[in-house]
């Protein structure tokens, strides 16, 4: 066969001239946005969570980040107060962030939410309770449990598990505290206790005697309050110190160790339903658990634990969407069915989360694991 060299070498000439190099891999950074009380009276459960989401944007970028774009965490801090928070939410906008977490309390998140709605940027919420925050629309989820549902499994907790039979009911004069108070009382006929009476407390007290001294004569089986560490953990030792030593049983938000440093050998044996298995049973939690502790200095709490998963969700929801596409990325977090930090987790018609409840309880100056309250129809969030 003759073969023309000239000819050949002509003719790849020109194909290599139209060869057009494969496209550079997309580095952008995807941008994450973040905002919750740094500094004020929120600030522990803030810098917790903080903590928590860096860490899961540090270990996201180790794993390639999203489709080999790294991710970019925007930070702002919202000081607890709602007139920050829109500011900050249109502070993100304008840095273009693909979609943002809220480890802010209720007033802040309520404030944001609907800018972040109104932008069409995805809104994953990671403790705020005050039922009203996903009826902003469709782009906002809520990875913390509604406060009607944790009333319920604490009614479970005091009725099955504790087998109390008079209580007396705190409240604390907040969104979360009503919410949890309406849904403990909803349940209270069905799990056989009858609540004694109930007080309603402010978030700035810290000086409880008179209260403390009707309460002994009401004479329950067990006290159940809802609140925060820094109301918690004085009402718990001035209860104690008055000599009532009957349980106390209380919501995730005491999930903190400042509630057990304020409260002191007070707070032994009290008892919470909370958001994650202190015992750490899977390697994933175990893993979680060291890694933020050594980052930290301390173990991972309710708001640290909840805004790690929440932001497992919403990197697992950027994967799937192969996009920064606002509406692609509110699909994929709709369709989340996954095991996080916090347990298996999915999200219902109106984004809020379906899972359980563990149980915790303080031993030897420590949040340690004591069971867990599953009950799909009990725990049902609200569709509407």
């Amino acid at each position: 066969m003759f073969i023309n060299r000239r000819l050949l070498l002509s003719a790849a000439a020109m194909i290599a001239v139209h060869i057009v190099p494969a496209a550079a891999q997309d580095k952008t950074p995807v941008k994450i946005g973040f905002h919750a009380g740094l500094t004020g009276p929120a600030s522990a459960d803030g810098l917790s969570a903080e903590i928590a989401v860096k860490l899961a944007v540090e270990e996201a970028n180790k794993a390639g980040g999203i489709d080999g774009r790294p991710i970019e965490l925007v930070s702002y801090d919202d000081q607890g107060k709602p007139d920050q928070a829109v500011p900050i939410a249109n502070k993100l906008i304008g840095d273009k962030v693909a979609a943002v977490i809220s480890a802010g309390f209720s007033a802040p998140t309520k404030a944001a939410a609907p800018v972040f709605q109104e932008a069409h940027i995805p809104y994953v919420v990671a403790i705020a309770l005050q039922p009203d925050i996903t009826k902003s629309g469709d782009y906002v989820f809520r990875v913390g449990s509604m406060g009607e549902v944790e009333g319920r499994a604490g009614a479970k907790l005091i009725g099955d598990v504790l087998k109390a039979k008079s209580i007396v009911l705190l409240t604390i004069k907040t969104d979360f505290g009503k919410t949890v108070a309406a849904g403990l009382k909803s349940a209270a006929d069905k799990f056989n206790f009858k609540i004694v009476r109930e007080y309603e407390y402010s978030p700035a007290d810290r000086q409880f005697g008179p209260m403390i001294a009707s309460i002994k004569e009401d004479k329950p089986d067990l006290i159940y309050a809802s609140g925060f560490y820094f109301t918690g953990g004085p009402l718990l030792n001035q209860i104690r110190a008055a000599g009532v030593s009957v349980p106390f049983v209380g919501a995730q938000s005491y999930s903190s160790t400042k509630f057990i440093d304020i409260a002191g050998p007070a707070s032994d044996g009290a008892i919470i339903t909370n958001v994650i298995d202190w015992s750490g049973t899977t390697p994933q939690e175990k893993a979680f658990f060291d890694v933020f502790e050594k980052k930290a200095g301390f173990r991972p709490e309710a708001a640290g634990s909840q805004a790690y998963a929440s932001a497992e969700v919403l990197i697992a929801a950027l994967r799937a969407a192969k996009s920064t596409d606002p509406a692609a990325i509110r699909t994929a977090l709709a369709a989340t069915r996954m095991h996080t930090v916090v347990g298996d987790l999915s999200f219902n018609s109106l984004h809020e989360v379906q899972r359980s409840f563990p149980v915790s309880i303080v031993k030897d100056g420590k949040w340690q694991s004591y069971g867990v309250i599953e009950d799909p129809v009990l725990l049902a969030p609200p569709t509407q």
